[in-house]
């Protein structure tokens, strides 16, 4: 009897649009995209939930959508967590594990990264992943993968994530009540890093930057590991409201505008723009529109560079900067995040896939579909634990390193 095909489901729960990614694990190298759904989302404040509604039926609206393009309904999903509460921390810890003759096993990995772990974070935060950086060995540095070696004393140098248990708790709320039951959590950053960026971008040094609408994720890689993650309270809406207020319109009309004339680096010209708004023709100059964009970008890119200075790896991205997001696809951002950080910069593309790619190729679909491949690779594996503090999920210990994302 031929095996039913199995289903990775990516939801990224944005302030502004949710968005949905079902792929067909069929057997093939990559997962076939059978469903994509979006959908408005109210009752979030720059990355968070304050409402549950809101977030509950905007999940329930795209994954109906992703569900009827698909033909099959989806019970469980790997969610993207958002907001300036999800932090970085160094951990490191050391654990006797036994004999001499003792084989290093995932249990031993597991309790390295409790020990590691405890008094590091707070009890109110809840722990999305550790990265090991490197593991010792009795004494042996700089170890990758120490399961299968043998050894007594296992030290870990690790990179932990974690939210604000609050936040995290009401997000699995929503999901619940839309009846999907949340695999993991992962932050944004990641999950568009595991979707775009190569394993040469990560080795050399690369910065993941997704611009959204009220926040830009960052997410720091060197010599193949997560180093740093932050996320900025600033993105493409805070454009838009500047445009509304400079230019005296209404915020929907701003965001027209925005899309249609606005600009990343200021123009040369200074030649007007007509534009039909609610049956009026309205006038502005390109000037007057480029530096009130201008002057918004210089604060959140200032605020990515010292974030970049902050986790200690400013001239140290061979790499770049990768753009993901809704608000990367403004017109001639690449070259302005070039100008600013004075880095290389491209926008990430996503490849390989089959099944209705098209519907995915925009930046702002890169978090959905890494949210989907992490769960595709961690289908066979236990990707959830129950906290016994407090009755929730969060994700399996390893579920992002273990998969290089």
């Amino acid at each position: 009897m031929q095996e039913l095909n199995r289903y990775a489901v990516g939801i990224d729960v944005g302030t502004f649009k949710t968005r949905c990614v079902v792929a067909s694990l069929d057997g093939s190298e990559k997962p076939r995209i059978v469903g994509v759904g979006s959908a408005p989302t109210s009752g979030m404040r720059k990355g968070v939930v304050v409402t549950l509604n809101g977030p509950a039926r905007a999940i329930d609206e795209a994954l109906g959508e992703a569900e009827r393009m698909g033909g099959h309904q989806v019970h469980g999903a790997l969610l993207s967590i958002n907001g300036s509460h999800i932090v970085s921390t160094h951990a490191d810890g050391m654990v006797a594990v036994g004999a001499a003759d003792h084989i290093i096993g995932q249990d031993d990995i597991i309790r390295v990264e409790e020990v590691a772990t405890i008094g590091k974070i707070p009890a109110n935060r809840e722990i999305l992943d550790v990265t090991a950086h490197a593991y010792k060995l009795d004494g042996q540095d700089n170890i990758k993968d120490p399961i299968g070696m043998t050894g007594t004393r296992l030290e870990i140098d690790a990179h932990v994530i974690s939210a604000l248990t609050p936040h995290v708790q009401n997000l699995q709320k929503a999901a619940q009540d839309a009846q999907v039951e949340p695999k993991a959590f992962v932050a944004p950053g990641i999950a568009s890093a595991r979707a775009v960026l190569s394993e040469q971008q990560k080795e050399n040094g690369v910065a993941l930057l997704d611009i959204g609408a009220s926040t830009i994720n960052i997410a720091l890689y060197e010599e193949g590991d997560l180093r740093f993650i932050s996320v900025v309270p600033i993105g493409g809406i805070q454009i838009t409201n500047d445009l509304a207020i400079g230019l005296k319109v209404d915020p929907e009309h701003a965001e027209k505008i925005k899309l249609q004339h606005g600009s990343a680096l200021v123009r040369r010209d200074n030649s007007g723009v007509s534009i039909k708004l609610d049956g009026e023709i309205m006038s502005f100059d390109t000037r007057e529109i480029d530096d009130i964009i201008e002057a918004r970008l210089d604060e959140m890119f200032d605020a990515v560079m010292r974030e970049i200075k902050r986790a200690g790896l400013y001239g140290r991205l061979p790499s770049g900067a990768v753009l993901v997001g809704g608000a990367s696809a403004m017109p001639h951002m690449v070259e302005y995040v070039k100008n600013k950080l004075g880095i290389a910069a491209r926008l990430g593309k996503t490849s390989g896939f089959a099944g209705v790619t098209d519907a995915v190729e925009g930046p702002e679909f890169a978090t959905a579909l890494g949210l989907m491949l992490i769960d595709s690779q961690s289908y066979d594996v236990s990707s959830v634990k129950v906290n016994k503090k407090n009755n929730m999920i969060s994700p399996f210990s390893k579920l992002l390193s273990r998969f290089k994302v």
